[in-house]
């Protein structure tokens, strides 16, 4: 169940968290450029945040163990599920798909929209706490 804080933050607790990792993977993406082989990777987002949302925080489910045997969830975020390989316009020849371009462009374009993310949720913050102290 949500708490007033979560109703009031809203969605962006989870944009903020999504902008994060696509952030890892697009880097890892330019990382790899001249790797042969390498598929370029990115996160359908609206889908990863619809589901975040539906479930209620987007965490992935822990897993029970009952014995010490037992394997416990190794794979720490239920975001692998919206990872998508991209679809390159021109594929290298030794079948790298990262196109530098366009991973920059994503890049900057996801940087922009995580610094928007993080000042709406400063100046929410700042809100609350001014109403918290009350008005001067």
């Amino acid at each position: 169940m949500a708490s007033g804080l979560d109703n009031y933050f809203g969605v962006h607790e989870q944009a903020l968290r999504l902008r994060s990792q696509r952030t890892e993977l697009l880097a890892s993406n330019l990382a790899n450029a001249d790797t042969p082989g390498y598929k370029a990777k990115d996160i359908d987002f609206e889908g990863a945040l619809r589901s975040a949302m539906s479930s209620g925080g987007g965490q992935a489910p822990v897993l029970k163990t009952t014995s010490s045997g037992h394997i416990g969830d190794i794979t720490g975020s239920s975001l692998d599920a919206w990872v998508k390989y991209r679809v390159p316009h021109q594929p290298a020849l030794d079948g790298n798909t990262v196109e530098s371009h366009i991973e920059q462009a994503a890049f900057a374009k996801n940087a922009v929209e995580y610094q928007a993310t993080l000042q709406f949720l400063g100046g929410k913050s700042k809100s609350l706490i001014q109403a918290i102290k009350g008005s001067e």
